[in-house]
């Protein structure tokens, strides 16, 4: 079986693009929501958390109402600077990207680290479709239809041990195939990590592919990570290595500019970018005429706080923002 098949869901089980837009457009999770700005952590990096969250809350984190961005916008309007800074580079540079082979490097503080294959690392877990709202750090969202499997179920195969407070993961950086690894816009390759707690979460899924499609190279082929609640870059992509670390790793843009791009980066209305607010949002959902649709209010936590908050009870998140 190809890599393609494996990822396959049956056309029964993914909602039809048509059935997304005539859905009536409404925020979720517009529940309880606890404060942001809560007491003060110490000065080493915070623990992870050992809050849980029942199936089912976990389940209504899973989809949206909300209407689904088009296929077009999703996948020629987005940030992969391998490939240039430009919203469209990707879209016009990543077709010299070669997915296939595909291995990922697990290591670290686990009981069975090794290099595995794309196909080997996702083997036996069932592919499922997640409908999640991405919220950009410079202002502007989606809602995108991701093909995956739960990181956190991919992680348990390699047994981390009682050292693994943190996953470090490692972009692909081939100036041969990515032009945009030839500029020093970052310092190559792209990093990226996650708590344990939020690597494990059931919210947090290993991307193979959206829409109903294998991932396109642009957006990321042919692995990348969807973290819902947080802002969209810590959404590495081309993943090529995944370690599990006692300590808070580095990230590309924090390593960039610490002040304005914390560790942490979860999506928070009421802590602003340097330079620009956060508390609201430009979302892509418009016509061919228009990209933009009307500017709507950022929530806390994108929308998932139902699923997430418990994480970060304690912390003060405006410093760990």
């Amino acid at each position: 079986m190809n890599l393609r098949e494996a990822l396959r869901i049956p056309s029964a089980d993914v909602t039809e693009e048509s059935v997304y837009r005539d859905r009536r457009r409404v925020l979720a999770m517009l529940g309880a929501v606890p404060a942001l700005g809560i007491a003060g952590c110490s000065e080493a990096a915070p623990p992870a958390s050992t809050a849980t969250i029942t199936p089912e809350q976990a389940k209504a984190g899973f989809s949206t109402a909300e209407e689904l961005t088009r296929e077009l916008d999703a996948t020629t309007y987005n940030n992969f600077y391998e490939f240039g800074t430009n919203k469209d580079d990707p879209s016009n540079a990543a077709k010299t990207l070669r997915t296939s082979p595909w291995t990922v490097a697990v290591g670290g503080h686990c009981a069975k680290p090794g290099k595995l294959s794309l196909e080997d690392l996702i083997k036996g877990l069932s592919p499922q479709e997640r409908i999640y709202r991405m919220r950009c750090v410079e202002g502007w969202s989606m809602v995108i239809p991701w093909l995956g499997v739960p990181l956190g179920d991919a992680l348990k195969r390699f047994e981390p041990t009682s050292k693994a407070k943190y996953v470090a993961f490692t972009s692909l950086a081939d100036p041969r195939q990515m032009p945009g690894v030839r500029s020093p816009v970052l310092d190559w390759p792209y990093r990226e990590g996650l708590r344990i707690d939020e690597a494990m979460n059931p919210l947090t899924l290993l991307a193979t592919g959206m829409y109903g499609k294998t991932l396109p190279q642009q957006n990321g082929a042919p692995l990348r990570l969807v973290v819902p609640w947080k802002y969209g870059f810590k959404g590495i992509k081309s993943i090529i290595a995944i370690t599990f670390v006692e300590r808070m790793p580095k990230t590309s843009w924090n390593m960039s500019q610490a002040s304005e791009y914390g560790f942490f980066s979860n999506v928070n209305p009421a802590v602003d970018h340097p330079r620009w607010s956060q508390a609201s949002e430009r979302r892509i959902a418009g016509s061919a005429s228009k990209l933009f649709a009307e500017r709507i209010p950022t929530l806390p936590f994108n929308g998932y706080a139902a699923q997430v908050a418990s994480m970060y009870a304690g912390m003060d998140l405006k410093k760990w923002f």
